[in-house]
C-alpha cells in the first residue's frame, strides 16, 4: 500500500512541458500553493521540462541552414570559404545546450514562485488524490490537491509492422539525436514532423525521400498554399511520395528495406535510416487508475467541456491531451493559464478559431483563421488577395523570394476570415494577422495600417492593398 502524506495542494499539474509549466506558474501567481510532477527522462538525472521538439526542431534547421549557406548560397554575396566541414556532435551540442539553458530558466521561474517540484510517475487515483513513484527508490505515496491539471502532452505514435531501435529505425524524437548525417533517408509521414525533419537533414546532405500514406500533401492546409509548398519542396530536391502506404521496414545487412505500396503497385525501397513520423497522441497511458473513471474517447484523448473541465469534478487536462484547437505548444500554453485562472475565478475564454499554426521548414509555412476550401464549401461569399513574396523588396535583398501571401475576406463586411503565408519568416509574418482576427479587423483596416519599409511585413500589406484595389509594387520590378 502507499504511503499517504498529510502534504495538501490547492493545484498539483501532473506534466511539466509547455502546458504544464504554464499552468503551475500561473496557479503560484495567483496564490494558490502549487506543485508540478513530471518524470526524470535524462539519462544524466538532469531535469526535463521540454517534452516539444518544436525548440530543438528549429536549433538544428538553424543549424543546417547555416551549414546549406555556405555551400550553395554565399558564393553570390561574395564569400568563399575552403574546406567546409560538418561536424555533427558540436551540433547536437549546441541544441542540447539551448534546450538546458531553457530548463535552467524554468527551474529558476518554479523556485522564484514556490513551486514544489516533484520527480515521479503520476497516476490519478480520485478527484483529490494522485499517487506518485519516486524516479529513484520506487517508493509509492499518495498526494492531496483540491484541483488536478493533466498536461502530460503527446508521444509520437508508432507503427506495428515497424520496429523502432533508435539506432537505424528512428522515431521522431530520436531523431533529432542522430549523430551521422544518413546518405539515404527515408520518413515516414509527410506532416509537420516529417516536413520539419526533412529539411534539416536534407540540408545536411542526405538525400530524402518522405513516404505519406495520403493522397493529398497537407490537407489540413488551404490548397493554394499546400501546392506551393509541394513543388516548393520538390524544387529544393525533398522525393515527395503520396499515397504510398508503408508495410514493413526491416534491417538487411547495412540497409533498411522498405516494402510500400501505392496506386501503382508494391514497390520496394532500401535506405540506410530510416525515421517514423506520422504525428502524435495523447500520452494518457497510465495517467489514470481504473477506479478514478477518467472519460477518454477510442483514440485517448481526454473528454473536457468547453472550460477544460474533465467529467470528475475538480480535475482538468490541457494541452496536447484533448481535442480542443491543434496539438500545438503555444494552445496548451493558453489553456494552462485559463484553467489556472478559472479555478481562481477569473473567466478568460480562449477563442480556438484564430490559433495560429506554423511549420517550421524553409520556407516556413503559417496560417491563421478558414481556408478558402472551408469556406467555399459553407457557401460564404468571400474575396481573396494573392502577393507573391518575390515581389518583396526586402526578401529580394535577402534572396528570400519564395512563396507567397493569401488574405482570404468576406466579400460584403470585408472582415479578414483567414491569413494563409509560405515564405521566409513566416512564424513572425503571421503574428499581425492573428491580431486582426482578434479585432475582427477589415482588409481596409490592414490596408490602412502603416508598415516599415522595406520590411518582409509590407508582403501582408500589399496583399491588403491588392483587395482595395491599390496595390503600388506589383509592377515595380
Amino acid at each position: 500500500m502507499p504511503n499517504i502524506t498529510n502534504d495538501y495542494y490547492d493545484v498539483i499539474v501532473i506534466g511539466t512541458g509547455p502546458a504544464g509549466f504554464a499552468s503551475a506558474v500561473r496557479s503560484a501567481q495567483l496564490g494558490l500553493k502549487t506543485a508540478c510532477i513530471n518524470t526524470r527522462h535524462d539519462a544524466n538525472n538532469k531535469d526535463t521540462h521540454l517534452n516539444t521538439g518544436d525548440i530543438a526542431t528549429m536549433a538544428l534547421l538553424d543549424s543546417a541552414k547555416k551549414y546549406h549557406s555556405l555551400i550553395y548560397d554565399c558564393a553570390q554575396h561574395g564569400i568563399f570559404a575552403n574546406e567546409i566541414k560538418l561536424d555533427m556532435s558540436i551540433m547536437l551540442q549546441r541544441k542540447d545546450n539551448i534546450l538546458a539553458e531553457i530548463g535552467d530558466k524554468m527551474v529558476e521561474l518554479f523556485n522564484t514562485h514556490k513551486i514544489g517540484h516533484i520527480h515521479a510517475k503520476a497516476r490519478l487515483l480520485n478527484p483529490q488524490q494522485i499517487e506518485i513513484t519516486e524516479d529513484d527508490t520506487q517508493i509509492k505515496t499518495v498526494i492531496n490537491a483540491k484541483y488536478i491539471i493533466l498536461a502530460t502532452g503527446s508521444e509520437a505514435i508508432t507503427l506495428p509492422n515497424i520496429e523502432i531501435d533508435n539506432e537505424y529505425i528512428f522515431d521522431a524524437k530520436a531523431a533529432l539525436n542522430i549523430d551521422k548525417v544518413p546518405n539515404k533517408l527515408a520518413i515516414i509521414g509527410a506532416g509537420v514532423m516529417g516536413l520539419e525533419l526533412a529539411n534539416i537533414w536534407s540540408r545536411l546532405g542526405a538525400s530524402t525521400i518522405l513516404l505519406e500514406a495520403q493522397e493529398n500533401f497537407l490537407s489540413v492546409l488551404d490548397q493554394q498554399i499546400s501546392g506551393a509548398a509541394f513543388s516548393l519542396f520538390q524544387n529544393q530536391g525533398l522525393d515527395l511520395r503520396l499515397g504510398a502506404r508503408v508495410i514493413s521496414a526491416k534491417k538487411s545487412n547495412k540497409n533498411i528495406v522498405i516494402e510500400y505500396q501505392d496506386q501503382e503497385g508494391n514497390h520496394t525501397l532500401k535506405v540506410d535510416t530510416v525515421i517514423v513520423a506520422c504525428g502524435s497522441r495523447p500520452n494518457t497511458a497510465n495517467l489514470a487508475a481504473p477506479e478514478a473513471n477518467l472519460l477518454l474517447d477510442q483514440d485517448g484523448y481526454v473528454y473536457v467541456d468547453d472550460n477544460c473541465r474533465t467529467n470528475l469534478p475538480g480535475v482538468y487536462a490541457v494541452g496536447d491531451l484533448t481535442l480542443l484547437g491543434p496539438m500545438l505548444a503555444h494552445k496548451g500554453i493558453e489553456e494552462g493559464i485559463f484553467v489556472a485562472d478559472y479555478i481562481a475565478g477569473i473567466n478568460n475564454p480562449i477563442n480556438y478559431e484564430i490559433v495560429p499554426s506554423v511549420i517550421y521548414t524553409e520556407p516556413e509555412i503559417a496560417w491563421v483563421g478558414q481556408t478558402e476550401q472551408a469556406l467555399r464549401a459553407s457557401g460564404e461569399e468571400i474575396k481573396i488577395a494573392i502577393h507573391p513574396i518575390q515581389k518583396n523588396i526586402r526578401a529580394l535583398a535577402m534572396d528570400k523570394q519564395e512563396g507567397l501571401v493569401k488574405i482570404i475576406a468576406h466579400a460584403h463586411s470585408d472582415k479578414i476570415l483567414g491569413v494563409h503565408i509560405i515564405g521566409t519568416q513566416a512564424s513572425e509574418l503571421i503574428a499581425e494577422a492573428v491580431l486582426a482576427l482578434e479585432f475582427s479587423a477589415s482588409s481596409e483596416d490592414l490596408a490602412r495600417t502603416i508598415h516599415a519599409r522595406p520590411t518582409l511585413s509590407e508582403a501582408v500589406h500589399d496583399a491588403a492593398l491588392i483587395l482595395k484595389d491599390r496595390v503600388l509594387h506589383q509592377s515595380e520590378y
